[in-house]
């Protein structure tokens, strides 16, 4: 409960909020149908993955920027931050969400907005079909961001938040065609909140509390596993007898 009375942990739980807030709102406004130029599948992608991009770059450092309740909830499996600080990182990305997507809706044309963009079944997927979709879409990106961030790796790690703003690029390309991919449980239920349109919004929104989803242990363990130190045999030349290597 130390947490509550940290100046940081509270600055932690807004970073969260805003930075989720901004994701939903340009995610979001993407996504607009305007007559004049009627968005395509690279654009929201781009818009996505810049946004999130962005937001790990400028608040990373306050708070991790996880930006997404899945995220949030692996870092959490995986032991990464107390039960406490999910729950309100959790509970500040929800609303952050809802508000990024009620300020979307209020400052554009009513002919314009529709449905703000609220993830569906498209394409005739069925329910399966979109579990198992959004299912991979989730269990990639949290393994970058796992992958991305460990400091134990040795090599160099580039730059996280270009890595995960790809990762979310990656996973659009893909998921819009059969929900419009979410990946995201807060930005699922922002604009389903905000339109009240709720049409098979479990599909999406299987990555998120109260049950720890299934992408976020596979993501959690196969890093765990494959992240380990591990005796490699180096295979020398036929008269050598070989060596080891930790790592």
């Amino acid at each position: 409960m130390w947490e509550l009375r940290s100046i940081a942990f509270s600055r932690a739980v807004f970073a969260e909020f805003l930075a989720t807030l901004v994701f939903v709102f340009f995610g979001l406004g993407s996504a607009l149908n305007w007559p004049q130029a009627l968005p395509s599948v690279l654009q929201i992608a781009m818009a996505s993955g810049l946004a999130i991009g962005t937001l790990v770059q400028a608040l990373g450092h306050v708070s991790g920027a996880h930006i997404n309740p899945a995220v949030t909830v692996a870092c959490l499996v995986g032991c990464h931050i107390s039960f406490l600080r999910a729950a309100f990182y959790v509970a500040a990305q929800l609303l952050g969400a809802v508000a990024g997507a009620a300020l979307l809706s209020e400052i554009t044309p009513p002919d314009i907005r529709g449905d703000l963009a609220v993830n569906a079944l498209s394409n005739n997927s069925t329910a399966g079909q979109a579990v198992t979709v959004e299912l991979f879409l989730t269990l990639q990106l949290v393994l970058c961001i796992f992958a991305s961030t460990d400091e134990r790796r040795g090599d160099n790690l580039g730059t996280p938040a270009l890595s995960i703003g790809f990762s979310v690029v990656l996973g659009h390309l893909l998921g819009i065609h059969y929900t419009g991919c979410s990946m995201n449980p807060a930005r699922s239920l922002a604009p389903a909140v905000v339109t009240g349109k709720f049409d098979n919004h479990w599909v999406m929104a299987e990555t998120s509390l109260p049950s720890p989803p299934p992408e976020t242990h596979l993501a959690g363990r196969a890093w765990g596993g494959i992240s380990k130190p591990s005796t490699v045999l180096l295979l020398g030349p036929p008269w050598s007898l070989g060596s080891t290597l930790q790592v």
